[in-house]
């Protein structure tokens, strides 16, 4: 079996391995929707932007999850970065193209988190990332030469918007992966809210939001993932907010030398990040905004991610260090319970 193959394998059992973290974490709730009979609870799952996504909520409308999935697939067929009919296709390669409301408003947030963190997150590595495989498998360690050349095409302000008509200079690409998650939870929280649900759950493939509290009351009870292995960190209670969480064990490859390359790049170098950090949560009112932030505070590493939460105060954080550190800001301290299995370090970040 090749190496390739390993990866493919070993990303199809994490998926399936969130997939039943998830279910199993929902299911620990059933007692508290079954004790409220005013309305059904009512479950979707699904898999869409290359990950399985498990939506739950308490309604009497046997067609709205059904109807929510349907438009996380649709926003994913306009912002797909491979299929030929997608805006974002058709901007990469002819370097304009028309989006709908909602994509645009997609990329105008994921332009306004690209310039708050300096560019620690930038959608235009893309092309970047294609060089290592991780937009197809086919992964490779690129020379020096090539990613050297690919940097030049690479900065998130030359993107330009003009109403719905969207430019790139030649050789930009974009890719909106890195708040897609995050922005397609939002929407669906808000679709819900709409239609008067009250309590729900949703989880798209680790970007996790959560409406009102379960039916009994009490907060929803989010697991939080340790970076390596099955285990957990610990449980986050939740109301009415996103909770996300990014890492370079959620996709990766090993080289011929044993050597390991995940896919959060470093925008800067092209190379993977290596900023002390393994693992991020951000918790906050926003799921595109923590989806983004995920990424951008992974890459800043701790200090520079600890200033800037510092200097905004809108979200909370976990962090993971290489050297066996879990650190949590003090917004969270006291809804944040570490697992027993955590071997990590407990430290408070505090304002």
């Amino acid at each position: 079996m090749t190496k390739r193959e390993t990866q493919r394998d070993r990303r199809s059992r994490a998926a399936v391995r969130n997939l039943i973290c998830a279910v199993m974490l929902l299911l620990s709730f059933c007692c508290s929707f079954c004790g409220c009979t005013a309305k059904k609870e009512q479950e979707e799952t699904f898999f869409a932007m290359d990950t399985y996504m498990s939506l739950r909520a308490q309604t009497d409308d046997g067609e709205l999850l059904g109807q929510i999935r349907d438009g996380i697939v649709q926003l994913e067929h306009e912002i797909s970065v491979t299929e030929k009919t997608s805006a974002v296709w058709k901007l990469n390669h002819e370097g304009e193209a028309q989006m709908s409301p909602a994509a645009l408003e997609l990329l105008e947030t994921a332009l306004e988190t690209c310039g708050d963190t300096d560019g620690a997150l930038d959608i235009t590595v893309y092309p970047v990332l294609r060089a290592w495989g991780f937009t197809t498998d086919t992964y490779r360690v690129p020379d020096a030469e090539e990613i050297g050349a690919l940097l030049g095409s690479v900065g998130w302000n030359v993107v330009r918007i003009e109403g719905d008509k969207v430019t790139v200079p030649e050789g930009t690409m974009i890719d909106l992966g890195s708040v897609a998650k995050g922005y397609a939870a939002d929407l669906a929280a808000e679709r819900l809210k709409q239609a008067g649900v009250e309590n729900a759950i949703l989880d798209l493939g680790g970007s996790i939001v959560t409406l009102g509290s379960r039916p009994d009351g009490n907060p929803w009870r989010v697991a939080v993932r340790a970076p390596e292995g099955d285990g957990l960190l610990g449980v986050l209670s939740s109301r009415d907010e996103a909770v996300v969480t990014s890492g370079g064990y959620e996709r990766y490859f090993e080289d011929d030398e044993g050597n390991i390359w995940w896919h959060i790049l470093d925008p800067g170098t092209g190379y993977p990040a290596h900023s002390g950090l393994v693992s991020v949560t951000v918790v906050g009112p926003q799921g595109v905004r923590c989806d983004a932030l995920s990424t951008a505070l992974f890459v800043m590493g701790e200090e520079k991610a600890c200033a800037y939460w510092r200097a905004e105060r809108d979200f909370g954080m976990i962090l993971v260090t290489e050297d066996g550190r879990l650190l949590v800001t003090q917004d969270l301290e006291g809804r944040f319970e570490k697992d027993p299995s955590c071997a990590f370090e407990l430290e408070v970040i505090a304002p």
